[in-house]
């Protein structure tokens, strides 16, 4: 059996502020087969104040000139969430959200979430971080702009109030939108799960779907991509995001990646490709008549297939000795045949 990947598949604010279009990207990521849809929970007020600026993959909207403006534009309202939930669990895909403070995180919990993700830039929020970890749920920690330290005190923040290892998975992460992929750096993967312990993932911001599918063949347990029913949308993440029938053929190659990589490791044949040996490989041959006690040369004898004969790795055991029938060209020798 081949371990699940849980694939995460990113609303984010690519809803635009549309209660219709929240429910359109539910019912893109349940027909895709993402495991979850995630969207984000936050009230802009208290995330950033004016004076905080736009990132760069932001500045898509001349109109808008703080990040607290942008993000009063993408709140979802707290009476949209019942609905959404009922919606995710007609179309049997699991509903999740990203709390970025502390009464998100109760309002969520009161809710029935299974899980809490910690946004890479929340990494350094000791009071949601613990927050958090008192509620006794898994855990999962993005680590966008992180260092080993950072990541280390996040974690020890979860394990001082309970939290199990067992319960945590580290998403390596960068939060380029879109990410270069030179700036990726996927080893950090394996780097990662052998320094902390934990099951590791990737939360992915570059362009298309081959990073998120490379990933798991690299052991990420978790796969977190955004997506959009249109790129070309205004709004902060719709560029980087990936479009309904890429999310459909990433998840398509990405179970298909799970089921490649988990054999056992031994090399040794498959059950499918036993049947081709005989077919495939050769077996000793005359190349020419030969007559009963003649002494058998080398060039009596050719390789060909099939396969099911006197192997030519034996070539060494039936050289010099001698024939017991008079045989004909084209004949495949057998240990009957050989003196």
């Amino acid at each position: 059996m081949f371990t699940r990947t849980k694939i995460i598949a990113e609303a984010g604010v690519n809803h635009n502020g549309s209660l219709e279009r929240a429910k359109q990207l539910i019912k893109i990521a349940a027909e895709s087969g993402a495991d979850v849809v995630k969207f984000q929970t936050f009230s802009a007020s208290k995330i950033a104040s004016e004076s905080t600026p736009l990132a760069d993959y932001q500045q898509n909207n001349n109109l808008i000139k703080n990040q607290l403006e942008l993000l009063s534009s993408l709140e979802i309202p707290y009476n949209w969430y019942q609905e959404l939930l009922n919606y995710s669990k007609k179309l049997n895909i699991e509903f999740a959200s990203t709390a970025f403070e502390i009464d998100g995180v109760d309002f969520l919990d009161d809710l029935g979430q299974c899980f809490f993700k910690i946004a890479s830039g929340e990494l350094t929020n000791k009071p949601l971080i613990e927050h958090i970890a008192k509620k006794g749920k898994k855990i999962i920690i993005s680590t966008g702009m992180a260092n080993v330290d950072e990541i280390n005190e996040a974690l020890n923040l979860c394990y001082n109030h309970g939290v199990s290892k067992n319960d945590v998975t580290l998403l390596h992460c960068n939060t380029q939108y879109p990410s270069p992929y030179e700036d990726l750096n996927l080893n950090a993967i394996g780097a990662m799960r052998s320094t902390f312990g934990v099951d590791v993932g990737y939360s992915d911001h570059s362009l298309g779907i081959e990073v998120p599918i490379a990933c798991v063949s690299l052991g990420a347990t978790v796969i977190e991509k955004h997506f959009t029913i249109d790129r070309n949308d205004i709004g902060p993440d719709h560029a980087a995001s990936i479009e309904p029938h890429e999310l459909k053929k990433m998840i398509e190659s990405i179970r298909n990646i799970e089921k490649a990589i988990s054999g056992s490791g031994h090399k040794t044949p498959s059950k499918s490709e036993v049947k081709n040996r005989v077919i495939a490989r050769r077996s000793i041959h005359l190349v020419k008549d030969v007559l009963k006690g003649a002494v058998i040369k080398s060039n009596d004898l050719m390789m060909m297939r099939p396969g099911d004969g006197i192997s030519p790795m034996q070539l060494n055991e039936i050289i010099g000795k001698k024939y017991t029938m008079d045989l004909p060209n084209g004949t495949k020798l057998k240990w009957e045949n050989i003196q």
